[in-house]
């Protein structure tokens, strides 16, 4: 048996008819991932409203949880259902008079409801709350019973778990304890037969054994001595006649052996042992203790032999490091699945850890986004199946970031990775403050993470987390070739084109209009997976790098590549940066004077990464237009002007603009503006 659905209606930001939650839950995990305020915790708290908790805390129901609409009214009703699927015959017997029949298949459904009383201004407001079964809440009620059945393991956030494990009434460890196997077995203590050796005591019950010690206690001679002289000494002058006072010391007695194995199981405590010593000592901290108090609660689900084994865990990666938090998630994983000595256990959670999202399974996130939940599953998004044995390898922590954004940019390189922060920042649409995460796929399966977001089924609900496709045109002027230097290029003599991997304008067609309309088809059909909230941004022209010099960085981008060549020699102090500008300045006019067009000496800027490394290259760049927004030289309007029209709508969409289409390429290639009036060029200073 495990929770299968729950829908939630008016309850916190959920509100009802389209506005209500319909979620679905696997078998195994399913981990609730999301930006904040996006409904995880109420989504935990509903479940727990309506199966209840096995730690016995009372949950109050508070006014604020009845949902409240845009127009500022509070709704009267609360409806929670839980729907539980998979039923053995055990438990369609043990649920008989509840369980709901459709197409011979049964189901239990939990529906929870609760109204919202106002009698009068001047008094109490109250709820009424209903627990009753059926589809629609028009079955029996749920009694004491079977709820103490349905309640689940609740963990709750920034929890101490090293105080949950302490002794104490009613404390974790001794309901864990008294719902082992035979933790009852053995036999009872008889005074008459004392035990004679180790295994005589052994055979005695935990309760007995408890019975063993008291009695030992009791005839220690320093316990027999205290109680003859407070009974001699003080109770007998102070007692009345006929009615005498009479004391014994020794354990409080409990009565009846559950209450005496009760009594036991509460004194006792669990902690970690120091390894090299292997006594308890206080060296570990919150996160080890955490990991324990886990174990007990999976434990206590796997060996229960009846009930729901359903475990919540809000937040698991509290007080974990890294390495830890992947360790847990395989453990949690292995604990849903069957084995010879434990049932397997569900798992809820929420988290806000990209280091655990990206070790669950793909199919296994539900993404909260604005009070609605998106299932990731295999056939709820856009993705193919060999997408998802794709993404299984490559989403990694920093990718899994992509789960918990307002927006998304999504890049090919560390180039556009590192620059684009910067150039947002500078723009006015600083990315940390919009909620933007850049997500590197690292020139691979850029398509594959932008379908992670699209539905196949639109009706239910889209995602609307603006998602920046950021790709390179990758077709080259017609002069780059040559000048680049390919293999197999003489002049206007280009190997075949299915021998080569490289494109060209004049691959396009032979004319002018046929060379625009191929390069409109290749165009669209990079965006040819856009749809809902991803849109594709592709380059100008060529590349990040070209498009940047042609458009109007040409100097920063030749002088970023050259410095990027020598950077090691910077780093071992055989050049000076300063040096280098110099050398880098002559070199770019030698190209200025070289080339005839602005396509081929941007051509030639671009050769510089034959060797230049891009993201170092990138690291310059960025310093030269701090430089000239630090000197004045430039500023948001001139930068917009510098920079290729696709990065900048990039930016515009990913922050929360407009749904903008993506970027044509230019009829003509724009010719570098002049620096304004009164300028200082910061690369002329730097190299000063």
């Amino acid at each position: 048996m495990y929770l299968s659905a729950l829908k939630i209606e008016n309850f916190r930001q959920f509100g009802h008819g389209d506005h209500a939650l319909n979620i679905q839950f696997n078998e195994g995990v399913t981990a609730l991932v999301g930006e904040n305020d996006a409904g995880k915790t109420a989504v935990i708290d509903a479940i727990r409203y309506v199966l209840q908790t096995r730690d016995a805390e009372y949950l109050r129901l508070q006014l604020e949880d009845f949902h409240i609409s845009s127009g500022g009214i509070q709704a009267e009703n609360i409806t929670l259902r839980c729907t539980l699927e998979g039923l053995s015959s055990a438990e369609l017997g043990a649920f008989a008079e509840y369980v709901t029949y459709t197409g011979g298949v049964g189901r239990l459904y939990v529906h929870w409801s609760a109204r919202r009383v106002v009698a009068s201004a001047s008094t109490r407001k109250w709820v009424d709350i209903s627990v009753r079964s059926g589809e629609n809440g028009e079955g029996p009620s749920l009694d004491v019973g079977v709820r103490q059945l349905l309640a689940t393991a609740y963990l709750k956030p920034l929890r101490d778990a090293e105080r949950e494990m302490s002794p104490g009434r009613n404390s974790r460890l001794s309901q864990v304890l008294s719902s082992f196997p035979n933790i009852d077995a053995g036999d009872s203590f008889d005074p008459a037969a004392l035990p004679t050796d180790l295994t005589d005591a052994e055979a005695l019950s935990i309760a007995g054994m408890g019975d063993f010690l008291r009695h030992l206690v009791n005839r220690h001679s320093a316990i027999v001595s205290a109680q003859t002289e407070i009974n001699d000494t003080y109770l007998r002058p102070l007692s009345l006649a006929g009615q005498p006072l009479t004391s014994r010391i020794g354990f409080g007695e409990a009565g009846t052996d559950p209450a005496k194995l009760k009594q036991i199981l509460e004194r006792l405590e669990l902690g970690l042992l120091d390894h090299a010593t292997g006594e308890a000592r206080g060296i570990y901290g919150l996160g080890s203790n955490n990991v324990l108090f886990m174990a007990c609660e999976l434990l206590l689900l796997g060996k229960e032999p009846d009930g729901l084994p359903l475990l919540l865990i809000e937040e698991p990666e509290a007080h974990l490091h890294p390495q830890r938090q992947l360790q847990l998630m395989e453990f949690l994983e292995a604990a849903a699945k069957p084995s010879t000595e434990l049932r397997p256990v569900q798992v809820i959670l929420s988290t806000h850890s990209p280091n655990l999202s990206s070790k669950i399974p793909l199919q296994n996130l539900v993404l909260m986004q604005r009070q609605r939940a998106f299932s990731l599953a295999e056939d709820q998004t856009c993705l193919a199946s060999d997408d998802y044995r794709f993404l299984s390898r490559f989403l990694d922590v920093t990718k899994a970031g992509l789960f918990f954004a307002k927006g998304l940019l999504v890049v090919e390189g560390d180039a556009e990775a590192i620059l684009l922060p910067s150039l947002a920042r500078r723009l006015g649409k600083d990315l940390t403050k919009h909620g933007v995460s850049i997500i590197n796929v690292g020139g691979v399966g850029l398509r594959r993470y932008s379908k992670i977001l699209q539905r196949k089924d639109t009706s239910k609900g889209e995602i609307t987390v603006p998602t920046a496709c950021i790709t390179d045109m990758d077709v080259m002027p017609d002069c780059a070739p040559e000048i680049r230097g390919l293999k197999g290029v003489k002049g206007p003599v280009w190997p075949d084109i299915a021998k080569r991997r490289w494109r060209a304008r004049k691959d396009f067609g032979s004319t002018p209009a046929e060379v625009e309309r191929g390069l409109k088809a290749h165009r669209e059909k990079r965006g040819e997976s856009d749809g809902q909230c991803v849109r594709t941004f592709v380059a100008d022209h060529w590349t990040l790098e070209y498009d940047l010099a042609l458009k109007g960085f040409s100097k920063e981008v030749h002088h970023a590549a050259y410095l990027a060549i020598y950077e090691e020699k910077i780093d071992k102090g055989t050049e000076t940066k300063a040096g280098l500008l110099k050398k880098a300045q002559t070199a770019f006019e030698k190209i200025q004077t070289t080339h005839a067009t602005e396509e081929a000496r941007c051509s030639a800027i671009y050769k510089l990464f034959n060797r230049a490394s891009k993201a170092i290259a990138a690291q310059y760049l960025i310093d030269f237009i701090d430089q000239g927004f630090e000197k004045g030289s430039m500023d948001a309007t001139t930068l917009r002007g510098k920079l290729p029209t696709y990065v900048v709508h990039a930016i515009e969409y990913a922050t929360g603009g407009s749904a903008l289409a993506t970027t044509s390429s230019p009829a003509h290639p724009l010719m570098v503006p002049a620096a304004p009036a009164g300028s200082t060029d910061p690369l002329e200073e730097a190299a000063e």
